[in-house]
This record gives structure tokens, sequence and C-alpha cells, in this order.
């Protein structure tokens, strides 16, 4: 049975006896260690930083796409404020700006990454030769 009681002094009182044995023991694979070892296995620590990279990639071309790009549209866009732009179907307005803004901003952000990733890719293939 898992965690019962081992201590003859215990048994009618603490059914289940749980111990930290392996996290104070001398135990050479104590939680500690295991938990580090799952950190090395699974590559969290990578995980977490390109998912904090990600998202400060992810502010950065959207700034781009906001500040730079856009712009530039709505200038040869008569009207002005494109992303605003809807198209009125009877009582459904389909706001076709927006949606647009957020392909672009999409198409912009896999563009990036797949640059990156590339850049990655090509490097590590260089490493290995």
């Amino acid at each position: 049975m898992l965690g019962a009681c081992e201590n003859p002094g215990r048994s009618s009182l603490f059914p289940f006896y749980i111990t930290l044995g392996r996290f104070v023991s001398g135990d050479k694979l104590g939680i500690l260690q295991e938990f580090k070892e799952f950190l090395a296995e699974y590559k969290v620590i990578g995980l977490a930083v390109a998912f904090i990279m990600g998202a400060a990639v992810t502010t950065l071309v959207q700034s781009l796409v906001n500040n730079i790009i856009m712009p530039i549209v709505a200038v040869a866009i008569p009207g002005g404020d494109w992303t605003a732009a809807t198209l009125a179907l009877g009582p459904v307005v389909i706001g076709w700006g927006a949606f647009l803004a957020a392909l672009l901003n999409f198409i912009i952000i896999a563009l990036v990454v797949f640059m990156i990733a590339k850049m990655v890719l090509r490097e590590e293939k260089v490493t290995k030769k």
C-alpha cells in the first residue's frame, strides 16, 4: 500500500504515514534532483525563454505594423482609418478592416518567426558538420 505506515507506534493513529524522506534524507535522487532532471529532459527552461521571446517579438511586430506600415497603407486608402472599415449587408455589419489588420499582423509575425527559425536551423546545420 502506497504510504502505508511501517512504524508500529503510529499504526493505529496514522493509517497513511506520509514522509518527506526523499526530500530531506541523503537519497541520491532527491525531489530537487528529480526536478532538475525534469527541467533538463523536457527542455523547460528553453521553452520558457522561447515563450517570453515570442511575446516580445509579437509586441515588436505589432508596433511595426501599427506605427509604420499602417499609416503608409492608410494614406493609400481613401477615407483614412481603414481598420474601422465595415460592410453593411442589411442588419449584418462585417468589420473587414479589423479582420484585414489582424490578417496582416499574422502574416508579418509568421514571416518574422519563419526567418528567425530559418537562421537558427541553418546555424545548427553549420555547427553539426
